[in-house]
């Protein structure tokens, strides 16, 4: 029996409601939809399942790679060898507990942000249009028009890399821009405590609404892409790079630099991972060329060619 067999044989005589899927195309679980197979895509109902998937893949040398919503990634065409445990819409319960918001980690960004608002409790403004999910922002430190999820963030529950569970103060995370201890240590994040301060929730929904007008006016919504596809380098805009080195609508295949916002490459409709890395590379080229930056993917790339 190889090791995937063995794998998904155990789980499934652990956890018999677990979702487990064979030779799943990541193309169905990211925002830019692409991406080759996965051997296993695991959905864990709860956080012992997510512990012991990864229990399970330590012991059978298992490669394990942690999806949100897969709105910061890349699979390239060949796929992914081993196992995606996908923190998703089966882990998205959520409470309010005073000014808290507790959260499992899948819930989405968008979703915490309205649960916020509607309780009458602001500091999660921002994330109103972040298309990611609650656990992946904490591990990344999302954010947008001047909010970052470490702002808020009290507490986060994880499973180490030997499958215990734990939990950590917002102090021990070493929270910086897009990144964080949890991406150093690849441990996954089950539950998010979110502390919060009173707001009124009517003109938290008037900023809420300001902040979806300007995305609608200025992001390329209705094409699949990741969101801003480089990091901010220090001192610039990647996207006024973009725009100068003259690279707006620039194409490979179906990867178009956005014609609405630089900063976005876009999936136009029949785009592979081979195109958004071309293009990719090519937007990083003619940027270097021109001024001398060079530009560092925000975007996560993993997979086989």
């Amino acid at each position: 029996m190889n090791t995937i067999h063995a794998l998904e044989k155990r789980l499934r005589d652990a956890f018999c409601n677990m979702g487990l899927l064979r030779n799943e195309p990541m193309c169905n679980h990211t925002t830019l939809r692409v991406g080759g197979p996965a051997d296993l895509l695991i959905a864990p109902h709860c956080p012992e399942q997510a512990a012991e998937t990864i229990r399970a893949c330590r012991a059978l040398d298992v490669p394990l790679l942690v999806l949100g919503n897969g709105s910061n990634l890349l699979v390239r065409d060949g796929g992914i060898r081993g196992t995606v445990l996908h923190i998703g819409a089966d882990m998205a319960r959520y409470g309010i507990k005073d000014h808290f918001l507790i959260a499992q980690a899948g819930l989405s960004l968008p979703a915490a942000a309205r649960v916020a608002q509607q309780h009458g409790l602001d500091g999660l403004v921002f994330a109103e249009g972040i298309p990611g999910s609650i656990g992946g922002g904490a591990c990344m430190n999302a954010g947008a028009y001047g909010g970052e999820i470490a702002q808020v963030v009290q507490s986060v529950d994880i499973v180490d890399e030997a499958g215990e569970a734990r939990t950590l103060m917002a102090a021990e995370l070493d929270y910086g821009y897009r990144h964080s201890a949890l991406l150093d240590r690849g441990w996954v994040v089950t539950q998010v405590v979110c502390a919060l301060t009173p707001g009124d929730p009517a003109e938290m929904a008037g900023r809420m609404r300001g902040l979806a007008e300007q995305r609608r006016a200025k992001q390329p919504l209705r094409q699949p892409s990741a969101g801003s596809t480089f990091k901010r380098p220090p001192g610039h805009f990647a996207a006024q790079l973009i725009d100068e080195a003259g690279l707006k609508g620039e194409s490979v295949g179906g990867a178009q630099v956005s014609t609405l916002h630089a900063g976005f490459i876009v999936n136009t409709g029949n785009a592979t991972a081979s195109d958004l890395l071309a293009l990719i590379e090519r937007v990083q080229e003619r940027v270097l060329a021109r001024s001398g930056v060079l530009l560092e993917p925000e975007v996560r790339i993993v997979g086989e060619q």
